[in-house]
């Protein structure tokens, strides 16, 4: 049994829900999507008290389950107007299943500033958040752990959600009480602030109990095997995710300069230096970290510690969507470079791939040069600052692009598009331009595979069965990175959902999740009023071939729909 929490903010009541079986497993994006469309919230102002803000945990949340402890946060999206799930490693969602609490839904806005405070035994109180209003993530924490001690896990809405700019995401403290494992995407953090929620804090305790205990600890430590003996696995594990710039650079798929090009440097004359194996040599030569568990238990450790030349850190983590975004981009060229930005992202909480694409935007409508570090660090101070200027650039790349006059703006649904460009990574332009969820890599990424003369049909199918195992995956608070595992043993995670919480689901629920998630999503956008024009690409990627494969986008959302719709 866990308790599902329903927090009313405007009266500060919680009416506690007992989920049982079932009812715990059907977690992440499937709940949210879900809960979406049965309150109505496809019709309603995403910036209005009436958006209800989700936040899940997964059947296997508190355990040392590997990548099974993400917390999906999700409400309809003030950036794009369509449905919402953002999700981040850290503690949350650890503490979460530590408290026997399946997630909650925050309703209403409090009248004043407020921290919520869950504790040990079920005690939740609504504390004045006054001493950490305007404060950057890392001093609000810091002063947080002060009043509620270490052995807690933070969510955090900061500077930006508290002025509820549309960059603005959720930051998740991780093992180390870093605040910088942020729910990202969408605005949802500038849902917590039109809530009027600084902060979420939930006490850790222990391992919470299971069906068959025993059994679940089995499940943990074959779990940990499986994923240790993967060769996918300990590529992450030792370069972490930016040796997908390398991949990417290699492509030609990389964005560069507002997606001018796709490639930064030829490898063949010099190195990138903005890729996995270089940042790893120089990192740990440097004494950073280059393996590091976002959350409790993951034996993937894909995340880092980058450090500076004298060995002190930088940053956690330096990922691949922000080296692209924010760095390649961008046309940063050094990682010490795009590790100080991402570091003031991560205080600011926001989304480094909106941000990232909306400065490369500012930079193509001749504010400044691609590369220019004081302008960038311009941008932020006015974002922090939440000046007028800042305010505006705080409500992202679609909306700055077309008050600036740019031609070039890779948005789909307002959405600014992840770090692979969609004529090169056809599969994965595909999966932006359908899913819901706005153009988000992360709903279905086949970034490898080689597109050349391949169908649309081929490339739709592809997409398809990547996205209805990623949806499964978020909607069990699996993280995706370990699906080389995770999907062809799909068996074993419902076995052990099975001796978790005493069902009886066979190996079809995996797939059969995944596809009722994307299938309540698709019906919640389409009460919103989205058709297949807001799935097209941008024009410039049809008519501007990209160097150095001169490749441009093949297939328009019309004929992608068709396909999806026989599929």
């Amino acid at each position: 049994m866990r308790n599902y929490l329903h927090i009313d903010l405007q009266k500060q009541t919680v009416d506690k829900q007992q989920l049982h079986g079932e009812d715990i497993a059907r977690s992440g994006r499937y709940l949210i999507a879900k809960t979406l469309l049965d309150s109505g919230a496809a019709d309603i102002d995403p910036l209005s008290p009436d958006n209800p803000l989700i936040f899940s945990a997964g059947p296997f949340a508190g355990s040392n389950f590997s990548n099974a402890n993400r917390t999906s946060i999700g409400c309809k999206s003030p950036l794009t107007g369509g449905i919402k799930e953002a999700n981040a490693g850290g503690t949350l969602g650890f503490a979460m299943g530590q408290l026997q609490i399946a997630g909650f839904t925050l309703y209403q806005a409090s009248a004043e500033w407020v921290v919520i405070h869950i504790a040990k035994g079920g005690a939740i109180s609504f504390d004045a958040a006054d001493a950490y209003l305007g404060k950057g993530n890392f001093e609000a924490a810091e002063l947080l752990h002060e009043r509620y001690g270490k052995k807690v896990s933070l969510a955090l809405c900061g500077p930006v959600g508290e002025y509820e700019g549309l960059l603005a995401g959720i930051a998740v403290s991780d093992a180390e009480l870093r605040p910088s494992r942020i729910a990202a995407r969408g605005g949802v953090g500038a849902v917590m602030g039109n809530k009027k929620v600084k902060a979420i804090v939930v006490e850790l305790d222990r391992m919470p109990q299971f069906h068959d205990r025993k059994k679940v600890m089995g499940a943990v430590k074959e779990y940990r095997a499986k994923l240790l003996d993967g060769e996918v696995i300990q590529t992450m594990k030792n370069l972490g995710t930016a040796f997908m710039a390398d991949v990417q650079n290699r492509m030609g798929g990389l964005p560069v300069r507002n997606f001018s090009e796709g490639r930064l440097v030829d490898t063949d004359k010099e190195p990138l230096k903005m890729g996995g194996d270089f940042i790893r040599e120089q990192n740990l030569a440097r004494g950073g970290v280059q393996s590091h568990a976002c959350m409790p238990g993951c034996v993937i450790e894909c995340s880092n510690v980058y450090a500076d030349a004298e060995g002190n850190e930088i940053v956690s983590p330096v990922e691949y969507e922000t080296l692209g975004l924010m760095g390649t981009n961008c046309g940063l060229t050094d990682p010490d470079d795009l590790a100080r930005m991402n570091y003031i992202a991560n205080d600011l909480g926001v989304d480094t791939i909106e941000t990232g694409a909306m400065m490369a935007v500012l930079m193509e409508s001749g504010m400044a040069e691609f590369g220019d570090l004081e302008f960038m660090k311009q941008v932020f101070e006015e974002i922090r600052n939440g000046t007028e200027q800042g305010k505006f650039y705080a409500q992202g790349t679609a909306r700055v692009g077309e008050h600036y006059g740019v031609q070039r703006v890779p948005v789909i649904k307002k959405q600014a598009i992840s770090a692979y460009d969609p004529r090169v990574v056809e599969v994965t332009g595909i999966t932006m331009m359908v899913t819901a969820q706005g153009a988000d890599h992360t709903a279905g990424n086949v970034p490898t595979m080689d597109c050349t003369g391949k169908s649309l049909d081929e490339l739709v199918a592809v997409s398809l069965e990547a996205q209805v195992t990623t949806a499964a995956s978020d909607s069990l608070g699996l993280c995706i990175f370990g699906r080389s595992i995770t999907n062809p043993n799909a068996d074993f995670i419902v076995n052990a959902i099975n001796d978790a919480h005493g069902t009886e689901l066979t190996v079809d629920f995996f797939l059969e999740l995944g596809h009722e998630a994307l299938r309540l999503e698709a019906e919640f956008n389409e009460a919103a009023g989205f058709t297949a024009q807001d799935d097209e690409l941008p024009e410039f990627f049809y008519t501007e071939p990209l160097a150095p494969s001169e490749k441009v986008a093949r297939h328009h959302s019309g004929e992608v729909r068709e396909r999806i719709a026989d599929w």
